[in-house]
């Protein structure tokens, strides 16, 4: 019997949501971001993006010439057990040769790859747990059943959930690197747009994805070039002090906001097509950075609107803090690098990609 190929739905076909698509494909370019948590009501395209990235991802990595290198998209379901998240004892090898085989689980699948837990803000605290130490150290440690075993569990993760079902642990928030809301507030033309697309696409999956084809090509284009491009991106000293600045005023906890504050900024620039970022740049990054992060009562809502960025933009011009005047360049264009301009070396960053 035949059977339907399975068709994601196109990424480029995604009407609205531009801040949600915007950060996904960030974490395409820099991975080392760190992840995005998408927040909204139900239908809202949350889910169909994840699962259309992939498409995009393929595209990319085969235009980089790394087309086996192309990550996936790795589900770990709400009612996952804790042997399924890390692994555990094929019991019918044991049985049968009395020999410990060691089953890997979905965080071994999601090496290299984008974890994705829908519904996030359901997960058991014992799942979060062993997500947050995987998330951290880039490892997964098992000790049980007289088997100890380490493999390498380094992933984006990606969490979507509805806010009127719970919030996440202070813990797990801090671990994404970008988090968006998303609604379902679109114009009548738009919301008219999304119901004949999704229509089109249910009666005939082929010729819809055919239809967005050339769409989904550019579009990985366009990922694969920011992707070589990013590590030409230079962050002047200016712009890297008025980034510094917002964190600061904008008082958000820690200091793992700056780091990646500073790798979307060079994202966005690579995304645009630019060398060197700029005030703008900063000023998105910052929209996706910083919201989760700010310092807040108890059950106050999130987000950085654009009255809070003034103000902190306002605060620092009184202290004498302004980024440069425009720096940033055309790609092909960039001026040679100086000490002061030249992108700083990133911690976390493999040195050298493949």
């Amino acid at each position: 019997m035949d059977t339907a190929e399975y068709r994601a739905y196109p990424f480029t076909a995604i009407v609205g949501q531009e801040q949600m698509k915007l950060a996904l494909t960030l974490v395409a370019v820099q991975p080392l971001i760190g992840g995005v948590l998408i927040q909204g009501e139900r239908g809202t395209a949350k889910t169909t993006a994840v699962r259309s990235l992939p498409g995009v991802l393929a595209h990319s990595a085969s235009t980089c010439g790394r087309a086996d290198r192309a990550a996936r998209v790795i589900e770990l379901p709400l009612n996952a057990t804790e042997d399924r998240l890390v692994g555990t004892i094929n019991v019918g090898a044991l049985m049968k040769s009395g020999e410990r085989e060691f089953v890997p689980g979905v965080l071994a699948e999601a090496d290299g790859n984008i974890l994705y837990v829908d519904e996030i803000n359901l997960l058991e605290d014992h799942l979060v747990d062993l997500l947050l130490d995987a998330a951290a150290t880039g490892v997964c440690h098992i000790e049980r059943e007289g088997v100890s075993k380490s493999y390498s569990a380094r992933f984006v993760l990606v969490g979507t959930m509805n806010p009127e079902e719970g919030t996440l642990r202070p813990q797990l928030l801090d671990r994404f690197g970008l988090s968006v809301k998303v609604g379902g507030s679109l114009r009548a033309e738009e919301r008219l747009e999304l119901v004949r697309r999704h229509m089109a696409f249910e009666e005939d999956p082929a010729s819809f994805c055919d239809r967005f084809a050339a769409d989904e090509e550019a579009y990985a284009k366009r990922v694969a070039r920011a992707i070589e491009l990013y590590p030409q991106v230079e962050f002047p000293d200016g712009i890297a002090m008025f980034s510094a600045g917002l964190c600061s005023e904008i008082s958000v906890d820690g200091y793992r906001a700056d780091l990646v504050m500073m790798r979307t900024a060079r994202a966005v620039a690579a995304w645009e097509g630019r060398t060197v970022v700029s005030e703008d740049d900063v000023l998105q990054a910052a929209r996706l950075v910083l919201p989760h992060r700010m310092k807040r009562l108890p059950f106050e809502d999130t987000g950085l609107d654009d009255k809070t960025l003034q103000k902190a933009m306002d605060a620092l011009q009184e202290r004498g803090v302004e980024p440069p005047a425009d720096e940033s360049e055309p790609a092909g264009e960039a001026a040679p690098q100086t000490a002061s301009s030249a992108p700083a070396p990133d911690p976390e960053e493999p040195k050298k990609q493949s």
